[in-house]
């Protein structure tokens, strides 16, 4: 509480040591407004209103505080009383007059009850949460972050699930399609086969039925020259037919029906029969011993049409065999007779 009595004063320049009197015994003055002077000119001393100023600010402020439901204590500590001298207690304007505070009191005041009825412990505890039981908030914020872990875990789980079910249907989208592919190959490659089996069937019944129109020109024989060798026996330098060895005066038959052209001496290649085919092709019988047809004449498949012999430019027994295009040039007689489905 405040004091009534005075505090020490300093001596004034004006006073009786001053102007050299003796010292006399002062009286406790308590001056009042009536009995001061006013100090006029340059040494006017202002009012000193800087204690009432902040002491009001302090009043207010402490109501404020006290008037917002403790928001500057703890739940765990008593309420500190605090109290004002008299002097400034008075003097302080009532807070709910002061513009903005009395408003602010009023809803502060009005809430107050309720925050103060909630414990500082169950303060972060949700409406669901309070449903379930929940009265500590630190439980609470543990429990919600375990769920949202958990959550975290499934849904990384899932993710992990959906990206190795992912992978499997791809790898075993590739595995179906590689049999696929391995199996098309396959069945292509079968497909392939077949068609170049029975290409090769219609061919050999092709020759088959072929060769049953053609015919070797002489049953018993060997090779003994064949197309395109180089030599001097030969006049061009090079044998333009296929010969065949064998034994004098056995019989020469026509490799095909057609019609003699030419039957008579040919010089080099002695006694020689020409047998043209419907196609053109000219097949010619050199060296013979004897010719029997005669030009003109229609001749069918294995006719003997003369005799093997050693007539003409030989050294021995042969048939001289030549094959010729509709326009005189030769070819391998060999390969021709293959052509037409027969073995040499």
């Amino acid at each position: 509480m405040a004091s009534d009595k005075p505090a020490p004063e300093a001596p004034s320049p004006f006073s009786a040591y001053a102007f050299g009197e003796a010292e006399r015994t002062w009286e406790e003055w308590n001056p009042t407004e009536e009995s001061l002077r006013p100090v006029r000119g340059k040494h006017r001393v202002a009012k000193q209103r800087g204690l009432a100023r902040s002491s009001t600010v302090l009043g207010v402020g402490v109501i404020a505080a006290v008037g917002a439901g403790g928001m500057a204590t703890a739940q765990s500590k008593p309420p500190v009383s605090i109290s004002l001298p008299d002097s400034i207690a008075d003097n302080l304007p009532d807070a709910k007059s002061l513009p903005g505070v009395g408003s602010l009191m009023t809803e502060e005041a009005e809430a107050a009850p309720a925050a103060a009825s909630t414990p500082l412990t169950s303060a972060g505890i949700t409406t669901a949460e309070a449903e379930q039981g929940a009265t500590d908030a630190g439980e609470a914020l543990r429990a919600r972050i375990l769920q949202q872990a958990e959550q975290q875990q499934a849904s990384a789980d899932a993710e992990a699930k959906a990206a190795a079910e992912k992978a499997a249907a791809e790898k075993a989208a590739a595995e179906a399609k590689k049999q696929q592919d391995e199996a098309e190959a396959e069945a292509a490659a079968k497909k392939k086969a077949e068609e170049e089996a029975a290409k090769k069937k219609a061919e050999a019944e092709r020759l088959a039925k072929l060769a049953a129109s053609f015919s070797l020109p002489t049953a018993s024989y060997s090779i003994s020259s064949t197309y395109g060798q180089s030599g001097a026996l030969w006049s061009s330098g090079r044998h333009t037919g296929l010969d065949f060895a064998g034994t004098a005066g056995s019989p020469l038959k026509a490799v095909h029906s057609g019609t003699i052209t030419s039957a008579g001496w040919a010089n080099a290649y002695g006694y020689r029969t020409v047998l043209q085919l419907d196609d053109g092709t000219e097949i010619w019988y050199a060296h013979q011993s004897s010719i029997e047809v005669s030009v003109g004449q229609k001749v069918t498949t294995g006719q003997t049409i003369g005799r093997m012999g050693d007539t003409g430019n030989v050294t021995g027994v042969h048939l001289h065999m030549e094959v010729r295009t509709a326009g005189g040039s030769a070819m391998d007689p060999m390969a021709w007779l293959n052509s037409k489905g027969l073995r040499v």
